[in-house]
């Protein structure tokens, strides 16, 4: 990657796809306008965790390439960049061009599809000497190494679908022979998106888990304290609104730095409503249901990286 600015190409930029590319281009813009008053460049202003070792600050993207199948998938795509015509391309059915033109490629298709696509003629020698970034549930590093050139750096990435309104939990995996300067390239890309985070990829699984299949249980609890309110005589919308609300700012408090526990024993005040409720979630044995749903979908996602259609 030694030309002066990088090319992120997507390769299957679906959902997730466009939510990635919305957040590196709304950031770059809010960058470049910061620049333009001031004599940093862009790259300059970016807070010092996403720099290298040696205190460089990464090279940041120009121009994008999102690659999809289907026409009705292309236009979909133009659609969501309407106003960043002339810095996003869209190709259909041109995967190998696109990897060949970009420095970072992100794997953005089904976890099944993965073979097809890397297998595509042409793609090793495109991906010779680039970094690829996987965001495929389930699919480990050592399966993807095996599909691409020894000169290919590769990474794993687990973002969820709050990507959408930039509020995802975002964990990475590196291989050992990642740069430093990739790897804080890599924790950019996905900080714009919400927060993101490196673990070693041994713990990836539950990280699908507790991150990607997040989403869905809390919105089934968010539901479920909904018609609890509607049970109780509330209108259906506000219920939902105040459920909500008040899962988001438990979340914002825990990750202000209180405990779940301190929280929890802040709000149950002797012989009150809380502590009443709570006795009936233990008795349905809520707290062990859930921490069993994290286990189940950790042994699901382990075998999502399986190529059988």
């Amino acid at each position: 990657m030694e030309s002066e600015s990088l090319t992120i190409t997507v390769l299957g930029c679906g959902t997730m796809g466009v939510a990635i590319l919305s957040g590196i281009l709304s950031s770059l813009t809010s960058l470049r306008s910061a620049s333009v008053s001031g004599t940093s460049t862009p790259n300059a202003l970016l807070p010092t965790r996403f720099h290298g070792v040696d205190g460089t600050p990464p090279k940041l993207p120009s121009r994008f390439i999102a690659c999809v199948k289907r026409p009705e998938s292309a236009e979909r795509v133009k659609k969501a960049f309407v106003e960043y015509v002339g810095v996003v391309r869209v190709l259909t059915k041109g995967n190998v061009e696109g990897a060949t033109l970009g420095d970072v490629v992100i794997l953005g298709c089904k976890p099944q599809m993965y073979t097809d696509i890397l297998g595509e003629e042409g793609m090793a020698e495109a991906l010779e000497g680039k970094l690829l970034v996987s965001i495929l549930a389930g699919v480990k590093i050592v399966q993807l190494k095996s599909m691409v050139p020894e000169s290919t750096r590769v990474v794993r990435a687990m973002p969820n679908t709050a990507s959408k309104i930039r509020e995802s939990m975002t964990v990475i995996s590196t291989a050992e022979d990642l740069h430093p300067s990739e790897k804080a390239l890599v924790s950019w890309i996905f900080s714009q998106i919400g927060k993101s985070l490196i673990l070693g990829e041994q713990h990836m699984d539950a990280c699908t888990a507790l991150c990607g299949s997040g989403p869905a249980f809390f919105a089934l609890i968010v539901e479920a304290m909904a018609d609890g309110g509607v049970m109780m005589g509330l209108p259906r919308a506000e219920a939902q609104m105040m459920a909500a609300q008040t899962m988001q700012g438990t979340g914002r408090l825990v990750l202000s730095g209180q405990h779940p526990a301190i929280i929890r024993e802040q709000v149950s005040t002797p012989a009150g409503c809380t502590i009443g409720g709570l006795l009936m979630l233990e008795d349905g044995k809520v707290r062990s249901t859930i921490a069993r749903a994290i286990q189940e979908a950790t042994n699901m996602a382990a075998g999502l990286g399986s190529t059988k259609k």
